[in-house]
């Protein structure tokens, strides 16, 4: 009996013959019309679907985002010559040029968040279009390279949403892709602990290893707050790192779940390595994203989960405090800043400066990417400011829609999902994508280079989640098994 994969396999390679052409490589898996949905309910449990199948430069990407100083690139490339952008990059080209020769059908993997980044797709044409025609201010050389940047990081990270959708069509071709990526989040964890406990900066042998990598500088390994230094591993600050750590997080707890390959308890410490780094960044931002992450997927886990969850979860904090001294009253006078605090008052303080800059360019702002100040105190701290200030009211529209309305479709995919292990999936992907949603009201988010790929990859996710359960949902309407 053919498997779901072969058959479709066999469909498009017909296809593929019959116009006289070669097939691209991640149309395989790729449902079309005519076929139906790509899948047997069987394909969503992980102990009975087939192995599963994700291109190997995506799981590259998932990797390298987080195991590779975004700090170190290419020098005649720029910020843009990092391992991971050129990957994606080249991603991009590969998916672009198979669209154009009609190997594969990018229409045909529908999903909500794709509505999210058209829009900011079409924000970014307006005001970059609007840079180049000085329309927005000044056309300058640099203004010019900062706005070409933006571009790339967006076609890359269009890459990363497409062909994970287009691909990732069983639980288990999610599987893989997940182990990818917390593999790199793995790496960077252990790279901030070395960091935490050693006082040393792994980077900088990293750095040492990559020839024809220059460092390009923006990454702060070392911050101190109270008697604690807060790390940053392989992302740019502590913050960034909290952030994507907690994104990470409920990925790493529906693995510890479902996944059947490898040892539970690695895939647990690998969880609690997690939450170890957030606590040591000692950032509100990491606060805020565990407390969000977790109570957008708590509700969706299996009841026994759920009972362990409130038993163990006071056992690690507990744990955590007393193991690291000076923790508790750090995180606390950190959660609780008197009046005055630089941290806070340094934002506020730059509203009057954005309302006068979104008020001298309401519709398409500076122009993407085009935000660069010189002042450590004029940096904004929130996307949506650094959004409206860059490319308008149109940047900010198209900002919001690409950060929630991916979140707000893997949630929604959970309530309707059937399949146990889809349905924490699906909430697993919300709740990392939620957490980038909010925190990204603490910190200039796609600014940030890890940040920036780790979240095209929720969006791809979320694509993924979302298509199956609607396939799921139809096979059930047809009796199929």
């Amino acid at each position: 009996m053919k498997t779901p994969e072969q058959g479709s396999f066999q469909v498009a390679r017909r296809r593929g013959k019959a116009a006289g052409r070669r097939v691209a490589p991640w149309t395989t898996m790729l449902p079309r019309a005519a076929d139906g949905p790509s899948l047997r309910l069987v394909d969503l449990d992980p102990k009975t679907a087939g192995p599963g199948r994700t291109p190997l430069l995506l799981r590259m990407i998932a990797f390298c985002t987080f195991a590779v100083p975004s700090s170190m690139v290419i020098a005649p490339i720029g910020a843009a010559g990092t391992v991971p952008l050129m990957l994606a990059t080249g991603l991009f080209v590969l998916w672009a040029a198979s669209s154009l020769l009609g190997l594969h059908d990018p229409v045909g993997a529908r999903h909500p968040g794709r509505v999210g980044l058209a829009l900011l797709l079409v924000a970014t044409s307006a005001s970059y279009v609007g840079l180049y025609s000085g329309w927005t201010g000044p056309n300058t050389e640099a203004a010019r390279a900062s706005a070409d940047r933006w571009v790339i990081l967006l076609l890359a990270s269009t890459a990363v949403i497409f062909v994970a959708t287009e691909t990732l069509r069983t639980i288990n071709d999610v599987m893989v892709l997940v182990r990818a990526l917390l593999a790199g989040g793995m790496f960077c964890c252990l790279v901030a602990a070395v960091q935490f406990f050693l006082k040393v900066n792994p980077t900088e042998w990293i750095g040492n290893v990559m020839p024809g990598f220059t460092y390009n500088g923006g990454d702060t390994a070392f911050q101190n707050r109270g008697p604690l230094l807060r790390v940053a591993g392989t992302t740019f600050t502590p913050i960034e790192l909290a952030v994507v750590c907690s994104m990470l997080l409920p990925l790493s707890i529906w693995r510890g779940l479902y996944d059947t390959v490898g040892r539970k308890w690695i895939h647990w410490a690998g969880a609690m390595l997690l939450v170890f780094t957030i606590a040591v960044t000692v950032s509100r931002s990491g606060v805020l994203g565990l407390t969000v992450g977790m109570a957008v997927l708590i509700p969706f886990m299996p009841a026994f989960a759920r009972s362990w969850t409130f038993v163990i979860l006071p056992i690690v904090v507990s744990g955590l405090f007393l193991s690291i001294p000076g923790l508790i009253g750090t995180i606390f006078s950190a959660l609780t800043p008197e009046q005055g605090d630089p941290s806070i008052t340094t934002r506020t303080n730059n509203y009057p400066r954005v309302e006068a800059m979104f008020q001298e360019r309401p519709i398409l702002g500076l122009g993407p990417g085009n935000y660069t100040p010189t002042n450590a105190l004029h940096i904004l701290d929130n996307q949506y400011l650094n959004a409206t200030v860059t490319m308008g009211i149109v940047g900010l529209l198209g900002t919001v829609a690409y950060l929630a309305i991916p979140g707000i479709a893997a949630y929604l995919a959970a309530r309707a999902a059937r399949a146990p292990a889809l349905k924490c999936f699906a909430a697993s992907v919300a709740a990392g994508a939620v957490v980038g949603t909010v925190c990204s009201l603490t910190f200039d988010s796609l600014s940030f280079p890890v940040f920036a790929l780790a979240y095209p990859l929720m969006v791809g996710l979320s694509g993924s989640a979302w298509i199956m359960t609607r396939n799921e949902k139809a096979l059930v309407d047809k009796g199929e098994s």
